[in-house]
């Protein structure tokens, strides 16, 4: 196992962990993250516009489009270590 994926592990241990729960945007962007570093670019069909929680969700994990797996990786850790700090 790489590097990359044993802090990726930890990291995502350490989501569970914060001392404070991020605010809505954060936590959006953190899955967003974390879905394009583990399934890549997002292929769901977009959910109806009044499901504001898919809707939300899904746009976050669009906005992550074209990042590779490593580097969705590396925003998703370094994410969770600066909310950790």
């Amino acid at each position: 196992m790489s590097d990359l994926n044993a802090l990726f592990e930890a990291a995502q241990a350490n989501s569970k962990l914060l001392a404070e729960r991020p605010d809505n945007p954060t936590l959006l962007k953190i899955y967003g993250l974390f879905k394009q570093a583990t399934e890549g670019d997002n292929t769901a069909k977009k959910p109806s516009f009044s499901d504001i929680v898919a809707r939300a969700k899904w746009d976050a994990w669009t906005a992550q489009k074209g990042l590779g797996a490593d580097e969705a990786k590396q925003k998703y850790i370094d994410l969770i270590e600066s909310l950790r700090a």
